[in-house]
């Protein structure tokens, strides 16, 4: 399989990452307002085990919208999704780490991660629109790390944001694409 046809398979398969990037924003969100309402600690934990479920909920969510596109086997790049969900857990811990003593880093070194991860799904997808994204969550995580100091609970607030609006963007895409096929 060569490149464009795994990144069509990608694009089909997951309806352009669009679910994907829903369910993560609307995970941002409810750590966001956890940690204005509630507690920063617990945000932590809704943003840690809710995104344990962002792939299986936006699977489920590409499959109902697609219900008859299976990935073909021989996707290289279904192994490159998996291998760059590593790198989340290695920026979470840094950013838990790092939280104990300045808890006002966590959500933008996550924001970080978050980004750098949505640069790679350029290659996965084939849709330069992730250098956009993963860009926007860069500049703003590092905004917030050099300048504003704000509360935690805004970063969250702002990257969950920005995932929605963006995955407004991708299912609009995906359905034009569609439309375009048949």
């Amino acid at each position: 399989m060569d490149i464009s046809a795994a990144q069509k398979d990608m694009r089909q398969g997951y309806i352009f990452g669009a679910p994907g990037a829903l369910v993560s924003g609307l995970i941002w969100i409810i750590a966001g307002i956890i940690a204005w309402f509630h507690s920063f600690e617990i945000s932590i934990l809704a943003l840690f085990f809710g995104g344990m479920v962002i792939f299986p909920v936006s699977a489920i969510l590409s499959k109902r919208i697609n219900p008859s596109y299976a990935l073909h086997k021989s996707n290289p790049f279904t192994r490159l999704a998996l291998e760059g969900t590593i790198l989340l857990f290695v920026g979470l811990l840094i950013a838990f780490t790092l939280s104990k003593s300045h808890p006002h880093l966590f959500y933008p070194i996550m924001l970080l991660i978050i980004g750098a991860r949505y640069l790679t799904f350029q290659t996965l997808y084939g849709l330069k629109i992730y250098w956009v994204l993963g860009g926007v969550l860069l500049a703003v995580g590092c905004g917030y790390i050099l300048w504003f100091s704000p509360q935690p609970y805004i970063a969250a607030l702002f990257g969950g944001g920005s995932e929605i609006l963006f995955s407004v963007y991708l299912f609009k895409a995906y359905k034009t694409a569609i439309k375009k096929i048949q």
